[in-house]
């Protein structure tokens, strides 16, 4: 857990064991399966690049990108509608993830949309997955490739530090194999070809595995001072700071937070906003934004405050139920509002 402000972690700390029957304490240290984190993070991030630098454009149509997004009920679909989970696509793929790029992008492409796009917002892994795609394709590089790129230009100012101890956890793809034996192990999901043994160090959801671990929903790994990391520099850029290393310039980081103007959508670009029922409680100020994951992962950052909150859990691993997540997360936030 971390919560702090744009000069600092404020309070960090570590609670509990690694699962529910180790007595392997977790540290600050480290690594968790950030899950759905990755899409705010990472593949976010990445597309902040690519229209910065102009590679990406928020209206290009998916039907000049991808050759088997094709007919009349999908063809004004756009870049912007996958960021704000708006395109008619559902959540998931109705069969077992396939074994490649090819045919996810195959089955994605052909899937039958769920609503018509941008009469809704919808939450959607397939979205994103199609962003990771297209991050991949015009950075010429692979999506953790090109994060890269962008972190590392960062972490001389943001390593984390807490109490003078550097940590040697990091934001990725690929858990360091001198820390993967340390990251909080997963239990697959019961149709996962996986089941029957821990996770340790490699991706909990079946579509980013099948991916390889990188993937636009999901696959990144972190600690918690790591993600307070990332949050400090996302409410530097928010609340106009010059100098930070592109793509966290003010002018973009600001149109990727703009409030979706699809009816009824609580979404920005990529990222999600304040609502009353929202998992960030009810203290935080209407300009927050944040995410969660399914493995019991969660980043809110309200920059009227000058606040982060990241709450990092293993639920994955034979923990608590969605609805108790949530209240978990609404209490943690509610209780560490003043600080």
């Amino acid at each position: 857990m971390e919560v702090g402000g744009r000069a600092g972690a404020l309070w960090s700390e570590a609670f509990g064991t690694r699962t529910f029957d180790s007595d392997v304490p977790v540290t600050l240290s480290t690594p968790f399966d950030l899950a759905s984190l990755t899409k705010v993070i990472a593949t976010t991030t990445v597309m902040m690049s690519l229209v910065e630098d102009g590679r990406v454009r928020f209206d290009e149509r998916l039907s000049t990108i991808f050759k088997e997004w094709t007919g009349a009920d999908r063809a004004d679909v756009t870049v912007r509608d996958l960021l704000e989970h708006a395109s008619g696509l559902p959540a998931r793929l109705v069969d077992a993830p396939p074994a490649s790029r090819r045919e996810f992008e195959h089955d994605i492409c052909t899937t039958r949309l769920e609503y018509p796009p941008r009469s809704k917002s919808i939450y959607s892994d397939l979205g994103f997955i199609l962003l990771g795609f297209l991050a991949a394709d015009r950075s010429g590089a692979s999506l953790a490739a090109r994060f890269d790129e962008i972190w590392v230009r960062l972490k001389p100012d943001t390593t984390p530090q807490v109490r003078g101890v550097r940590l040697q956890a990091d934001l990725t793809f690929a858990v360091q194999p001198s820390l993967r034996a340390l990251a909080a192990p997963t239990l697959p999901e019961p149709a996962d070809p996986r089941r029957g043994r821990m996770l340790v160090g490699e991706a909990h959801d079946d579509y980013a595995a099948a991916l390889g671990g990188v993937a636009g929903h999901a696959g990144l790994f972190g600690s918690a001072p790591d993600v307070g990391a990332f949050a400090r520099v996302m409410l530097r850029a928010e609340r106009g700071e010059a100098g930070i290393p592109p793509p966290f310039t003010p002018g973009i980081v600001r149109v990727f937070l703009t409030k979706s103007a699809v009816p009824g959508s609580s979404r920005a670009l990529g990222w999600d906003g304040m609502l009353s029922t929202s998992s960030c409680g009810a203290r935080m100020s209407a300009s927050a934004f944040g995410h969660v994951g399914f493995t019991g992962t969660s980043l809110w950052i309200d920059p009227e405050r000058d606040r982060y909150f990241v709450l990092l859990t293993n639920r994955a691993c034979g923990g608590g139920t969605r609805d108790q997540m949530r209240t978990v997360r609404r209490s943690f936030h509610d209780a560490l509002g003043d600080l």
